[in-house]
């Protein structure tokens, strides 16, 4: 009798397969899996682009600097702010020129925004002679 009853659960020739629900959970699990490598990936090209922006708006900040270290020109005490550009890019650059205990240097200090927020970049100081 057992025999019989197994016969009539599942055919002689028929094939195995998955069902509906299991196909369905696996399509989920593997939807889950591509959405967060998906976020891992754009986490890295954000970073990526944030990294370029400050090694650009840091190699402004040196140009600053050396552009004023090799100009020899007098330093007057006081802020100026323009606008600058490294790799294709605009940048805001403040540069503040601030007396020092010896009259013979100032402190300059130079600091690069993206032209369209405030957030720092690169801030560079310097201790320059007044010529």
């Amino acid at each position: 009798m057992r025999r019989h009853a197994e016969s009539r659960r599942r055919p002689r020739g028929a094939a195995r397969g998955f069902t509906l629900l299991e196909v369905l959970v696996a399509l989920a699990i593997i939807a889950v899996a591509l959405a967060a490598a998906l976020r891992g990936a754009m986490s890295l090209t954000t970073n990526a682009e944030d990294m370029r922006m400050k090694l650009l708006a840091t190699l402004e900040a040196e140009n600053r600097l050396l552009e004023l270290r090799l100009a020899r020109a007098q330093l007057g005490i006081g802020d100026s702010r323009s606008d600058c550009e490294q790799g294709g890019v605009v940048f805001a650059c403040e540069q503040q020129v601030k007396p020092t205990p010896n009259p013979f240097f100032r402190r300059v200090i130079v600091r690069v925004t993206r032209s369209d927020s405030d957030r720092t970049l690169a801030e560079l100081l310097s201790v320059l002679p007044t010529n």
